[in-house]
């Protein structure tokens, strides 16, 4: 298997796993939900993007990948499965790697920022922040 798959699947599941515990086994057919955060909508799109290009052996074996992930939140075995599957299906079809690779965000970059305590700030990148009392910012 190519480096670039396992790359490829190693970034797109965390996606994957948000969009099937939000939609469920609806994922493969659904539309995008302005509701549902932007992860969960990138991960449908992925799904979708799979399913479309599966056989109807390929979309049994993926919906039952995503019907065991749904039923089973937060079990690493289920969500494991799935990740085989869009493994399975990128071997199979490069035309689907390339597509992939552009839904994914630039570089397959994900950010993870968290704030604590009070007059925490939390941001990918920043310009000024104030948190303090009393402050004057002079140009």
């Amino acid at each position: 298997m190519s480096a670039e798959i396992v790359q490829l699947v190693g970034q797109a599941g965390p996606y994957l796993t948000t969009a099937v515990g939000a939609y469920g086994v609806a994922v493969l057919t659904r539309a995008e939900d302005a509701a549902v955060d932007a992860t969960a909508n990138l991960g449908r799109r992925m799904l979708q993007a799979v399913w479309r290009r599966r056989d109807a052996q390929g979309r049994a074996e993926l919906e039952a990948a995503v019907q065991d992930t749904a039923e089973a939140p937060g079990d690493e075995d289920a969500a494991a499965a799935l990740r085989q599957q869009i493994k399975r299906a990128l071997r199979e079809d490069a035309e689907l790697l390339a597509e992939l690779t552009r839904i994914l965000p630039a570089g397959g970059e994900t950010v993870h920022v968290t704030a604590s305590g009070e007059r925490s700030i939390a941001a990918k990148t920043i310009g000024t922040a104030v948190t303090g009392d009393n402050t004057t910012i002079r140009p």
